[in-house]
């Protein structure tokens, strides 16, 4: 009786083990590739950043052109605003407006909605900004990108 009771149990521990395995095997061979082209992995593909600036609040500044490649920057800054920061370097451009800088331009390359439907979006740690490049103040740390869309 009790060889029978340790079989049951060997035969089960066995085919958990099987399921198991073979749960691995199909989740491991679904033949999908995984999407990194997300916002929240924006900074896994960006090589070594150029440093730029002088100052005591360093932050990380992303550039995604219309071809999706990412530059990055190391900016060191003693200003209190990403915009007033990315100005002072040359990083960006634009026009003055009532809710504060309108960027058309970018790491040089100038996006205009009215001709070819494309703008500059803000990014704060890989979210849409909540508020623009001109109200948004520096954190330390922090990464704070621009994308072409």
């Amino acid at each position: 009786m009790k060889k029978t009771h340790l079989t049951k149990m060997l035969s089960f521990i066995l085919c958990l083990c099987l399921v198991a395995a073979m749960t691995l095997m199909v989740s491991g061979c679904n033949g999908k590739k995984e999407d990194t082209s997300s916002a929240t992995s924006l900074t896994s593909s960006v090589s070594e950043p150029t440093k730029v600036g002088q100052g005591a609040t360093k932050f990380t500044f992303i550039v995604v052109g219309t071809d999706g490649k990412e530059t990055a920057f190391e900016v060191s800054t003693d200003k209190t605003y990403v915009c007033d920061a990315l100005l002072e370097n040359g990083l960006i451009a634009g026009e003055d407006s009532q809710y504060g800088l309108y960027v058309k331009t970018v790491n040089g390359v100038t996006l205009d909605f009215d001709k070819d439907g494309k703008y500059w979006a803000f990014y704060v740690n890989g979210a849409y900004g909540q508020k623009g490049v001109s109200e948004t103040e520096i954190v330390a740390g922090d990464t704070y990108s621009f994308k072409a869309e």
